[in-house]
């Protein structure tokens, strides 16, 4: 009995000496503090404000080290990026999230301080990344956000496992299907979202700045980004560019097949768990949002107006609205 009680002593100070190296402060991990450019009521003024923000990592089964950030307890909270996107951008979201939830944000493979790898570059690869983080995790049931192809990721990971394991879901701002087919007829175009009807140009023009006609891709995402209208915006993209050197060349290795993939029977038919979706005005898939409010049940459309930073970016320019929303939901 006592050898016993003493290897399970021995593995409960293992097991802590083992938490206590995978918890890696953020500001130890990115080696100096940061100043905000704007000081903004509620949010913090320097990355040192964010007391309890660690930036941590785990090898997947493929053998990629993807880093995930994570801050605060209580009831997990998952948020998976979109595409080319990192966790430094959604400090201010964090940062007001971690007083109610234990919030984690997944980098995805190739994006911001994950591993960059020429293979799995897959939505059904990150959909299974996304699997293995709660594994890591130990996350019986957590809530989950996806923006923009992070959205995508989810679609992936309900198709593929199923809605066990999530308590409540949101999408921000996502297309059904971004490739748009030759066949179809404007009102499914719409409803599906598409956008393009050449990939292989979106993907050049997305990865190298070489502009494209509205005929080849109806995106006004880089507008949107480009105005930088948003103080808030404004200080986690700073954040973002000073610490996070992504390569496209890796990055743009995902594109073809998120933007050929169509979601649009996973939406009808899989979703089982409440759903909030989020949109804005200046986005380019309000129709496709609607369609989606109309076949996923027990769902609810929030639709930002244009002063009220209502685009693809919305959670990162209107941070305080976007995160009292989704706490509504996610109390309702």
């Amino acid at each position: 009995m006592r050898r016993f009680l003493h290897a399970l002593l021995g593995a409960a100070v293992l097991l802590a000496a083992t938490l206590s190296v995978q918890a890696r402060p953020a500001l130890e991990v990115l080696g100096r503090d940061f100043s905000f450019p704007n000081r903004i009521e509620g949010l913090p003024a320097k990355l040192s404000d964010f007391k309890g923000l660690q930036i941590n990592d785990f090898v997947t089964s493929d053998g990629v080290r993807l880093a995930y950030w994570e801050a605060g307890q209580g009831r997990p909270l998952v948020f998976i990026p979109g595409w080319s996107a990192n966790g430094a951008e959604y400090l201010n979201v964090m940062y007001l999230l971690s007083r109610h939830y234990r919030v984690i944000v997944l980098d995805p493979r190739n994006q911001g301080l994950s591993q960059q790898v020429a293979y799995g570059n897959r939505i059904a690869r990150y959909a299974v990344d996304l699997r293995e983080l709660g594994e890591h995790l130990g996350l019986a049931s957590a809530d989950y956000c996806g923006w923009s192809m992070g959205a995508s990721v989810l679609w992936s990971y309900i198709d593929l496992f199923g809605t066990r394991g999530i308590r409540k879901v949101a999408f921000v701002d996502e297309p059904a299907s971004i490739y748009s087919h030759a066949d179809w007829s404007e009102q499914e175009r719409l409803e599906a979202g598409g956008m393009t009807s050449s990939p292989e140009r979106m993907i050049e023009s997305f990865t190298t700045g070489k502009p494209v006609t509205s005929l080849i891709c109806q995106s006004r995402a880089l507008e949107r980004y480009l105005a930088m209208d948003s103080p808030s915006f404004q200080n986690s993209e700073a954040f973002a560019r000073e610490f996070i050197k992504s390569d496209p060349g890796y990055m743009k290795l995902v594109l073809f097949d998120h933007i050929s993939n169509d979601w649009r029977d996973v939406l009808r038919s899989k979703i089982k768990v409440p759903t909030a979706i989020f949109t804005g005005e200046n986005s380019d898939v309000v129709a496709c949002q609607k369609w989606m409010k109309s076949v996923i049940p027990d769902s609810r459309l929030y639709l930002y107006s244009k002063a009220e930073h209502g685009d693809h970016f919305l959670m990162f320019k209107n941070p305080l609205k976007f995160t009292e929303d989704l706490r509504g939901f996610l109390e309702q």
